[in-house]
Protein backbone atom coordinates (compact mmCIF):
# COMPACT_ATOMS: atom_id res chain seq x y z
CA UNK A 1 0.00 0.00 0.00
CA UNK A 2 2.57 2.41 0.25
CA UNK A 3 4.47 1.44 -2.44
CA UNK A 4 1.66 2.50 -4.23
CA UNK A 5 0.80 5.69 -2.42
CA UNK A 6 5.02 6.88 -3.04
CA UNK A 7 4.19 6.01 -6.58
CA UNK A 8 1.43 8.32 -6.75
CA UNK A 9 2.68 10.86 -5.01
CA UNK A 10 5.72 10.80 -7.35
CA UNK A 11 3.66 10.87 -10.30
CA UNK A 12 0.91 13.82 -8.86
CA UNK A 13 4.82 15.79 -8.27
CA UNK A 14 5.85 15.13 -11.92
CA UNK A 15 2.90 16.30 -13.72
CA UNK A 16 2.52 19.52 -11.42
CA UNK A 17 6.37 20.34 -12.33
CA UNK A 18 5.40 20.01 -15.95
CA UNK A 19 2.42 21.95 -16.21
CA UNK A 20 4.84 24.95 -13.82
CA UNK A 21 7.63 24.53 -16.59
CA UNK A 22 5.26 25.44 -19.54
CA UNK A 23 3.42 27.97 -17.91
CA UNK A 24 6.59 29.26 -16.95
CA UNK A 25 7.61 28.62 -20.84
CA UNK A 26 4.64 30.58 -22.30
CA UNK A 27 5.67 33.91 -20.24
CA UNK A 28 6.53 36.21 -23.00
CA UNK A 29 9.96 37.38 -22.98
CA UNK A 30 10.44 41.07 -22.44
CA UNK A 31 13.89 43.09 -21.39
CA UNK A 32 13.77 44.83 -18.07
CA UNK A 33 17.01 47.33 -17.87
CA UNK A 34 16.78 49.02 -14.07
CA UNK A 35 19.10 52.35 -13.12
CA UNK A 36 19.74 52.27 -9.24
CA UNK A 37 21.33 54.79 -7.17
CA UNK A 38 22.67 55.36 -3.75
CA UNK A 39 22.37 58.40 -2.27
CA UNK A 40 23.63 58.94 1.36
CA UNK A 41 22.09 61.37 3.39
CA UNK A 42 23.51 61.71 7.27
CA UNK A 43 23.84 58.13 7.55
CA UNK A 44 20.92 57.29 6.00
CA UNK A 45 21.04 54.81 2.11
CA UNK A 46 18.25 55.92 -0.11
CA UNK A 47 17.98 53.92 -3.23
CA UNK A 48 15.95 55.05 -6.07
CA UNK A 49 14.92 52.64 -8.57
CA UNK A 50 14.02 53.79 -12.28
CA UNK A 51 12.64 50.51 -14.10
CA UNK A 52 12.17 50.47 -17.72
CA UNK A 53 10.55 47.85 -18.94
CA UNK A 54 11.07 46.75 -23.17
CA UNK A 55 8.93 45.01 -25.01
CA UNK A 56 9.64 43.35 -28.15
CA UNK A 57 8.30 44.11 -31.45
CA UNK A 58 8.49 43.10 -34.95
CA UNK A 59 9.84 45.65 -37.39
CA UNK A 60 9.46 45.26 -41.36
CA UNK A 61 11.50 47.84 -42.72
CA UNK A 62 10.30 47.55 -46.09
CA UNK A 63 6.60 47.95 -45.07
CA UNK A 64 6.39 51.28 -46.03
CA UNK A 65 7.78 50.62 -49.39
CA UNK A 66 5.73 47.64 -49.94
CA UNK A 67 2.57 50.07 -49.27
CA UNK A 68 3.43 52.61 -51.84
CA UNK A 69 3.94 49.90 -54.40
CA UNK A 70 0.87 48.54 -53.90
CA UNK A 71 -1.20 51.63 -53.70
CA UNK A 72 1.08 53.05 -56.89
CA UNK A 73 -0.14 50.05 -59.09
CA UNK A 74 -3.91 50.12 -57.74
CA UNK A 75 -4.98 52.53 -55.28
CA UNK A 76 -6.32 51.30 -52.06
CA UNK A 77 -4.39 48.28 -52.39
CA UNK A 78 -1.91 49.52 -49.48
CA UNK A 79 -4.49 50.96 -47.47
CA UNK A 80 -5.69 47.31 -47.68
CA UNK A 81 -1.85 45.88 -46.93
CA UNK A 82 -1.74 48.34 -43.65
CA UNK A 83 -5.19 46.61 -42.76
CA UNK A 84 -6.61 50.35 -42.85
CA UNK A 85 -9.61 49.11 -44.50
CA UNK A 86 -12.11 52.01 -43.82
CA UNK A 87 -10.11 54.20 -45.82
CA UNK A 88 -10.74 51.99 -48.92
CA UNK A 89 -13.66 53.38 -49.95
CA UNK A 90 -12.60 56.94 -49.33
CA UNK A 91 -9.59 56.32 -51.56
CA UNK A 92 -11.45 54.90 -54.86
CA UNK A 93 -14.25 57.35 -54.15
CA UNK A 94 -11.91 60.65 -54.31
CA UNK A 95 -10.19 59.18 -57.32
CA UNK A 96 -13.05 57.69 -58.96
CA UNK A 97 -14.90 60.74 -58.59
CA UNK A 98 -12.32 63.11 -59.70
CA UNK A 99 -11.48 60.81 -63.36
CA UNK A 100 -15.68 60.82 -64.06
CA UNK A 101 -15.57 64.82 -63.45
CA UNK A 102 -12.22 64.62 -65.76
CA UNK A 103 -14.12 62.95 -68.53
CA UNK A 104 -17.56 64.73 -68.49
CA UNK A 105 -15.87 67.93 -68.89
CA UNK A 106 -13.60 66.51 -71.71
CA UNK A 107 -16.88 65.30 -73.67
CA UNK A 108 -18.51 68.69 -72.82
CA UNK A 109 -15.26 70.63 -74.38
CA UNK A 110 -14.76 68.04 -77.15
CA UNK A 111 -18.36 68.81 -78.22
CA UNK A 112 -18.22 72.40 -78.14
CA UNK A 113 -15.27 71.83 -80.04
CA UNK A 114 -16.79 70.19 -82.70
CA UNK A 115 -19.32 72.54 -82.72
CA UNK A 116 -16.98 75.55 -83.08
CA UNK A 117 -15.01 74.46 -85.94
CA UNK A 118 -17.93 73.39 -87.97
CA UNK A 119 -19.30 76.97 -87.18
CA UNK A 120 -16.30 78.72 -88.46
CA UNK A 121 -16.34 76.18 -91.78
CA UNK A 122 -19.91 77.59 -92.46
CA UNK A 123 -22.44 74.63 -91.27
CA UNK A 124 -25.27 75.46 -89.57
CA UNK A 125 -26.50 71.51 -88.30
CA UNK A 126 -24.69 71.35 -85.14
CA UNK A 127 -26.76 70.30 -81.88
CA UNK A 128 -25.99 74.23 -80.17
CA UNK A 129 -27.53 76.22 -83.21
CA UNK A 130 -31.49 75.32 -82.97
CA UNK A 131 -31.08 73.62 -79.17
CA UNK A 132 -35.06 73.36 -78.33
CA UNK A 133 -35.78 72.68 -82.00
CA UNK A 134 -38.12 75.57 -82.21
CA UNK A 135 -36.14 78.21 -84.06
CA UNK A 136 -37.69 80.08 -87.14
CA UNK A 137 -36.05 80.11 -90.73
CA UNK A 138 -33.34 82.36 -90.58
CA UNK A 139 -32.94 83.27 -86.76
CA UNK A 140 -30.26 83.80 -85.16
CA UNK A 141 -28.09 80.68 -83.50
CA UNK A 142 -28.81 80.09 -80.16
CA UNK A 143 -25.06 80.10 -79.25
CA UNK A 144 -23.03 82.28 -81.55
CA UNK A 145 -19.30 81.26 -82.71
CA UNK A 146 -18.40 83.58 -79.46
CA UNK A 147 -20.40 81.61 -77.43
CA UNK A 148 -19.32 78.44 -78.73
CA UNK A 149 -15.70 79.59 -78.46
CA UNK A 150 -16.17 80.78 -74.46
CA UNK A 151 -18.09 77.30 -73.55
CA UNK A 152 -14.91 75.84 -75.31
CA UNK A 153 -12.42 77.18 -73.16
CA UNK A 154 -14.19 77.12 -70.40
CA UNK A 155 -15.04 73.01 -69.90
CA UNK A 156 -10.80 73.01 -71.05
CA UNK A 157 -10.02 75.03 -68.18
CA UNK A 158 -12.20 73.03 -65.82
CA UNK A 159 -10.83 69.49 -67.62
CA UNK A 160 -7.05 70.70 -66.69
CA UNK A 161 -7.86 71.31 -63.19
CA UNK A 162 -9.60 67.82 -62.36
CA UNK A 163 -6.87 66.52 -64.31
CA UNK A 164 -4.48 67.95 -61.31
CA UNK A 165 -6.85 66.88 -58.94
CA UNK A 166 -6.67 63.41 -60.27
CA UNK A 167 -2.99 63.18 -60.15
CA UNK A 168 -2.91 64.54 -56.88
CA UNK A 169 -5.10 62.66 -55.33
CA UNK A 170 -3.50 59.61 -56.80
CA UNK A 171 0.03 60.67 -55.51
CA UNK A 172 -2.00 61.67 -51.93
CA UNK A 173 -2.60 57.99 -51.96
CA UNK A 174 0.64 56.43 -51.99
CA UNK A 175 1.52 59.21 -49.25
CA UNK A 176 -0.98 58.16 -47.36
CA UNK A 177 -0.48 54.45 -47.10
CA UNK A 178 4.03 54.82 -46.44
CA UNK A 179 3.19 57.23 -43.92
CA UNK A 180 0.49 55.05 -42.55
CA UNK A 181 2.80 52.03 -42.87
CA UNK A 182 5.48 53.93 -40.79
CA UNK A 183 3.28 54.72 -38.13
CA UNK A 184 2.07 51.45 -37.30
CA UNK A 185 6.02 50.25 -36.82
CA UNK A 186 5.65 52.32 -33.78
CA UNK A 187 4.89 50.92 -30.30
CA UNK A 188 2.30 51.88 -28.50
CA UNK A 189 0.97 50.25 -25.56
CA UNK A 190 -1.58 50.63 -23.27
CA UNK A 191 0.64 49.75 -20.74
CA UNK A 192 2.50 53.11 -20.49
CA UNK A 193 2.57 54.46 -16.82
CA UNK A 194 5.09 56.09 -14.89
CA UNK A 195 3.94 55.46 -10.89
CA UNK A 196 6.00 55.87 -7.10
CA UNK A 197 6.27 53.34 -4.76
CA UNK A 198 7.83 52.71 -1.09
CA UNK A 199 11.26 51.13 -1.19
CA UNK A 200 12.73 49.29 2.01
CA UNK A 201 15.84 47.53 2.63
CA UNK A 202 18.49 46.71 5.01
CA UNK A 203 21.94 47.61 4.99
CA UNK A 204 24.39 44.11 5.35
CA UNK A 205 27.31 46.24 6.53
CA UNK A 206 25.16 48.65 9.51
CA UNK A 207 22.10 46.19 9.84
CA UNK A 208 19.79 49.21 9.29
CA UNK A 209 16.76 49.84 7.04
CA UNK A 210 16.93 51.89 4.50
CA UNK A 211 13.86 54.13 3.16
CA UNK A 212 13.02 55.31 0.19
CA UNK A 213 11.27 55.97 -3.19
CA UNK A 214 11.27 54.26 -6.54
CA UNK A 215 10.43 55.41 -10.04
CA UNK A 216 9.04 53.03 -11.94
CA UNK A 217 8.51 53.94 -15.83
CA UNK A 218 7.06 51.44 -18.11
CA UNK A 219 7.40 51.80 -21.64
Amino acid sequence: MRSYLSVLSTLLLFINFSFSQEEQDSIPKTDIDSLQVDLTDKGVVIKDSVSFKKTKKEFNPLAPSKAAFYSAVLPGLGQIYNKRYWKVPIVWGAIGGSIYMYTWNNNQYQSFRTAFKRRQAGFIDDEYYDINGDNPAGADPDLDTDDLEFQQERFQNDRDLWLVATIGLYALNIVDANVDAHLKQFNIDDDLSIDFEPYLDFNKVTNRPNYGMALIIKF
